[in-house]
């Protein structure tokens, strides 16, 4: 019985994988028979994929799913029979029964075996529509009943294909890995009759073995970033259909691959600030036409590959930022002194500062301020960087970069007194000595010229509140994030290093400059850095200083 229950989950877990592809998949191919409504290809695929999910979820004894699934069945045949026509209302009702399905589906995957209320009125919807009753939708964009995160996605996550190629690379690397720990516990055993060069070499061919499967490992977790670009095909119809406007959505670089544990903590980011630019960004159809531009916006999603990271564009050509709103607002907030001197790149960091009220600019600039200052601790979250670019009238350029996985970086080992701490390092620019004025003085930050230019520093020791005793020189580790650059000062510098990242539990969630820890070769624990967090608060505390 037992053994029972254990395929019986692994069963509902692939179904519960699948039913989001499938969901997300006719998603996509309704917004587009709504934009070619003659193409039968995407008729075809859409019966085949309500046909699919029918059968899967009567496989899985989840009859609700299978009703309404089968429901849908009879409309889309109707079209695919000509019998019914595609519009605009017909398609805003089927995209209504994806929601309905995909909460239908997390439904039945908490237990719930009746339909509810909702799916059941919907179901009459549904079969008017087939018989040839002129369907009814809501005017504005439909979306799942509201509650938690559904059961597909999180499923979805606990899961990834993987070429079956790569999983025989991986036995046989583990394989080729088992003998040369035995051939090195050997040698070990016979200390007495090996050289110590032999026992290094043996060593070599075991990390040469087990780096290329850790290789390997990273290659399999990487998946394309195109279906979660695909998921706003959607979110853009809907918003520019609220608004009444009218917005082409463009998809560069959908085949770039990332760590499938970033892809899902990206989704989030994205999806506001494609929210932000169809709601904010690009103008009515009548503005766009009143400055001589196309009355049909355009929004574009990029990805592309850049130095060991991803970035990721959303670009639309609407009206931009407002400069000097922004600039002013900033000021009456206190986070700026003089709005005026302010460049457009300092107004692009503003906009993601929290509590950057934009309501009074709805109709005068883009209102991305709002929920930004979320967007960039996301961001931060995956140890990567936001940025705005905006040219009033012409648009704005949101970019994101992200590392490629979240699981190993190459690190910098720094030290402090006897603790010893990791930078990322993409960041670190470069490593100069700390002054001797500015060793003597010990304050937690400072400034020290760098070839003529101020960089502001902030002692780690002091930030740490880290007890030893100091050395006599101490050095400086240069760091960038974005367009910010300022020093963290140390006592030694260690060096490159592969680190393999571990979680911090929840009590130490939160703790400022520090995103990560990680277990040494000697089984001490040191901290992972957050470049953005150090940066921040070094810049604050300079400017509190200069003030």
């Amino acid at each position: 019985m037992d053994e029972l229950n254990i395929d019986r989950e692994a069963l509902l877990a692939t179904f519960l994988a699948e039913a989001e592809e499938v969901l997300g998949r006719m998603e996509g191919s309704l917004v587009a028979l709504e934009a070619n409504p003659s193409d039968g290809q995407i008729l075809h695929a859409l019966f085949r994929d309500a046909h699919t999910l029918k059968g899967a979820a009567s496989l899985v004894e989840f009859d609700a799913v299978r009703d309404l699934a089968h429901d849908l069945e009879n409309v889309l045949e109707r079209l695919r029979d000509h019998s019914l026509g595609v519009s605009d209302v017909l398609v805003t009702l089927l995209l209504q029964s994806v929601d309905v399905l995909r909460t239908a589906v997390a439904d039945a995957a908490t237990g719930k075996s009746e339909p509810s209320e909702s799916a059941a009125s919907f179901r009459a919807r549904l079969a008017q529509a087939a018989s040839g009753k002129a369907a009814t939708a809501p005017a504005g964009p439909v979306t799942a009943e509201h509650g938690a995160e559904t059961a597909p996605a999180s499923a979805a996550r606990r899961s990834l294909r993987v070429d079956v190629s790569k999983l025989d690379r991986m036995l046989d690397l583990s394989g080729e890995i088992a003998v040369a720990r035995g051939r090195l516990g050997e040698m070990l055993e016979r200390r007495s009759e090996v050289t110590a060069e032999d026992v290094l070499t043996a060593h070599r061919d075991a990390d040469r073995l087990y780096l290329d499967l850790q290789e390997l490992i990273m290659m399999a977790r990487m998946v394309p970033i195109g279906p979660v670009f695909r998921q706003h095909v959607r979110t853009v119809r809907d918003v520019a259909a609220v608004h009444g406007k009218q917005v082409r959505l463009v998809l560069e670089g959908d085949d770039v691959e990332v760590d499938t544990a970033v892809v899902e903590r990206i989704r989030d980011p994205i999806g506001h600030m494609v929210r932000n630019a169809v709601d904010h960004g690009i103008e009515s159809p009548a503005a766009r036409r009143a400055a001589g531009k196309d009355p049909v916006g355009r929004l574009l999603l990029r990805a592309f590959h850049d130095t060991g990271s991803m970035v990721i564009q959303v670009i639309d050509d609407g009206q931009g930022l407002d400069h000097r709103r922004i600039a002013e607002r900033a000021a009456a907030m206190g986070l700026v002194a003089d709005p005026a001197r302010l460049d457009p790149e300092e107004v692009g960091r503003l906009v993601f500062e929290p509590g950057l009220s934009t309501s009074e600019a709805v109709t005068e600039f883009s209102g991305r301020g709002v929920g930004m200052d979320v967007v960039r601790r996301n961001v931060e979250g995956l140890r990567g960087s936001v940025a705005v670019e905006s040219v009033e009238g012409r648009g704005t350029t949101i970019t994101i970069r992200v590392p490629l996985t979240l699981a190993i970086i190459q690190g910098f080992r720094v030290g402090v007194a006897d603790e010893t701490y990791i930078l990322p390092l993409d960041a670190v620019v470069e490593c100069l000595e700390l002054p001797a004025d500015a060793s003597r003085e010990g304050a937690p930050t400072g400034v020290i010229d760098l070839r003529g230019k101020p960089l502001p520093y902030l002692r780690l020791r002091e930030h740490f509140g880290v007890e030893g005793p100091r050395p006599e020189r101490e050095n400086v580790v240069v760091v960038q994030h974005g367009s910010s650059t300022a020093g963290v000062a140390v006592d030694a510098l260690h060096g490159e290093s592969s680190t393999v990242i571990k979680p911090l539990g929840t009590m130490f969630k939160g703790i400022p400059g520090v995103a990560g820890s990680s277990i040494l070769g000697d089984g001490r624990v040191a901290l992972i850095l957050d470049v953005a967090g150090l940066l921040r608060e070094t810049l604050k505390r300079a400017a509190a200083a200069a003030a």
